[in-house]
Parts: structure tokens; C-alpha cells; sequence
């Protein structure tokens, strides 16, 4: 007798189990061997103009995957790319005026004194 209700409760606990398994596996809308499915973005692709501004950066958002990412690392890499984008503008504009101002010399690229 004992064997006997060792194997019912064995039963007992595989089906169980089986209810459980396939359960979960209709509650998510999967069918047995379907794997992982590949997660759907919530966001479109990030993309950056070929001329990106600082403002740019500014509003780049990336969409979270199954294992996410690291917020603060991602916003300081994106801080310092928009302070690296600022600086490179206002060199550029420093250079067009300082050779603006050259331009209006003579010939030789001296300015009239």
C-alpha cells in the first residue's frame, strides 16, 4: 500500500506541474516550443542628423530592451557629447569671424593700422 500512494502522490505532483507549465505558457499567448520572442521597441530608432546639434542630443530617448540599460551612464555619455558638440560650434564660429576679420586686411593678410 505504501508504494501506491507514493506513485498517486508522484502524480499528483507531475500533473501539477504540467498545469502550471502549459498554464503560464497560454496566459503569456506562447505555444510550447516557440522560444523568446523578440521584443517590440517602444520607441522608434534613435537616429541623429549628419549635422546633430547640441539640442539634438538633448532629445534622444532609447528604448528599454529585455535586460534595459544603465540610465545614468547613457545621460552622462549624452551630456558630455552635447557639451563636446556646444564647444566644437562656438570654436567653428570663433574661427569664421577671426577669419572674417582677417579678410578685410589688405593683400598681404595684415590689418590696415
Amino acid at each position: 500500500m505504501d508504494t501506491v500512494s507514493f506513485f498517486l502522490v508522484f502524480l499528483a505532483i507531475v500533473l501539477v506541474g504540467a498545469v502550471l507549465f502549459f498554464g503560464a505558457g497560454v496566459v503569456r499567448g506562447r505555444t510550447l516550443g516557440a522560444g523568446l520572442d523578440d521584443p517590440l521597441p517602444n520607441l522608434p530608432p534613435v537616429l541623429l542628423p549628419a549635422e546633430a546639434r547640441p539640442s539634438d542630443v538633448d532629445s534622444v530617448r532609447f528604448a528599454l530592451g529585455l535586460r534595459g540599460y544603465r540610465m545614468d551612464q547613457v545621460d552622462q555619455v549624452l551630456d558630455e557629447l552635447r557639451d563636446q558638440l556646444r564647444a566644437k560650434d562656438l570654436e567653428i564660429a570663433r574661427l569664421g569671424a577671426l577669419a572674417e576679420q582677417k579678410s578685410g586686411g589688405d593683400e598681404t593678410g595684415r590689418t590696415p593700422q
